[in-house]
């Protein structure tokens, strides 16, 4: 048995254990997604500033979610309602 804490995790179905080993693993995926820290020389960030710049790429993408979507109404705003390019445009903000 690993002389390693464990974290207690609350799920609908009970409580499961989530190891210091798990956590880095999943601190260490999250840190390969992320563009601003993958880019960087050095491979070594703490796991707060891997959450940190998680949380700020999810803000990031979400901006550009809404950006998006503005610009596509904005355009769907300028063409005829019933042509299939409002169509395509329409099924792209939903």
């Amino acid at each position: 048995m690993s002389g390693r804490r464990s974290r207690t995790q609350s799920s609908e179905g009970g409580t499961s254990r989530i190891s210091d080993d798990q956590i880095i693993q999943l601190v260490s995926k999250l840190q390969q997604l992320l563009p601003e820290i993958r880019n960087r020389r050095s491979n070594k960030a703490s796991a707060s500033k891997v959450l940190q710049e998680t949380c700020n790429y999810i803000r990031n993408l979400h901006k550009e979610v809404d950006d998006l979507s503005d610009r596509l109404s904005q355009l769907l705003s300028t063409i005829d309602a019933d042509s299939p390019e409002a169509a395509i445009i329409r099924s792209l903000i939903m």
